[in-house]
């Protein structure tokens, strides 16, 4: 995939992420100069998260919700931002394209077990069959603050970095193979495929190793990756965000939605399915909903009516 020339592609540099079991708030610092907590090549971790995560000793959770704890910093997971994100607007974020595909969703945490089951056992082999026929977003569930930059993770820094990884594939510009200058959103079945492969291992995420090999094996452009990730603050010229701009939009996004259980599937706006605990709950068709079969007939039942 080519690079862009408007984005700084060797600013991003390794650094290793010290594990806690408690969820530490990230923020961007701007005009500061960052303290790395050790250079290396271990974790990947964004440039500004060293030296800026924050401990809030006593939390400590299993499943996979998002966090109901108001702390001092303000962060208030039930509520939106009203905070308008540079680049695109909510509703844009939100919005399916034009086209009359039918609009199917999964809201996870990248570190979460129900994330990994959700994927693997009910979205990647539906996508195996109707990819054609749908908009597949994947979004993500933190709790965000209302009076900073402050992004809060339920499994720590780590998961919010293996978030803005799977949203930054998401993101990034791919040109077709014979196009010079036609660009397009990165495909599907290459995301989709990319973040299958991070989940695959989540207790690794956010390992170099990990990312690089799920990166070539899925054509996503590594150093295009680890730019989105590490950007600290979005070019008001450029429509591309950073990993972090990513993050907070779809936080807020699942937020606006009342989704907070990872993972939640929702197909055509409306929740299709709930993974949580290692338990299907609330699954549309009397249940049936975790079934593949049952969520392709429902896919093509959608498609046939909007076209």
């Amino acid at each position: 995939m080519e690079k862009s020339k408007t984005r700084p592609w060797s600013q991003y540099r390794y650094v290793e992420v010290s594990e806690t079991p408690d969820a530490n708030p990230i923020r961007a610092r701007r005009g500061r100069k960052v303290t790395r907590l050790a250079i290396g090549l271990g974790f990947i971790s964004l440039l500004m998260l060293s030296s800026l995560f924050i401990l809030f000793p006593g939390h400590h959770f299993s499943s996979c919700h998002r966090l109901r704890t108001k702390f001092q910093t303000g962060f208030s997971p039930s509520k939106g931002d009203e905070t308008p994100l540079p680049g695109r607007s909510q509703a844009e974020h939100a919005d399916i394209s034009s086209s009359k595909k039918v609009p199917l969703e999964a809201h996870i945490m990248s570190k979460c077990p129900d994330a990994q089951d959700c994927i693997q056992k009910l979205v990647v082999p539906a996508m195996e069959q109707i990819s054609d026929k749908v908009d597949f977003e994947l979004s993500f569930i933190a709790s965000i603050s209302h009076k900073s930059s402050d992004i809060q993770c339920k499994h720590g820094p780590g998961e919010c970095i293996g978030d803005m990884l799977m949203l930054c594939a998401q993101d990034l510009p791919f040109t077709p193979e014979g196009e010079t200058e036609k660009t397009t959103r990165m495909p599907t079945i290459r995301s989709l495929g990319f973040a299958n492969c991070l989940l695959s291992t989540y207790s690794d995420i956010p390992e170099r190793t990990l990312v690089y090999n799920c990166a070539l094996q899925h054509g996503i452009d590594f150093e295009a990756l680890n730019s989105c990730v590490s950007k600290q603050e979005d070019d008001p010229g450029n429509d591309k965000l950073s990993g972090l701009a990513l993050l907070r939009q779809s936080a807020v996004h699942s937020a606006d939605l009342g989704v907070s259980t990872s993972c939640t599937v929702r197909l055509d706006d409306s929740v299709w399915c709930v993974r949580d605990g290692a338990v299907w709950k609330d699954c549309a068709k009397e249940g049936k909903g975790s079934q593949v079969s049952v969520l392709v007939e429902e896919v093509e039942k959608l498609w046939k009516e909007k076209n």
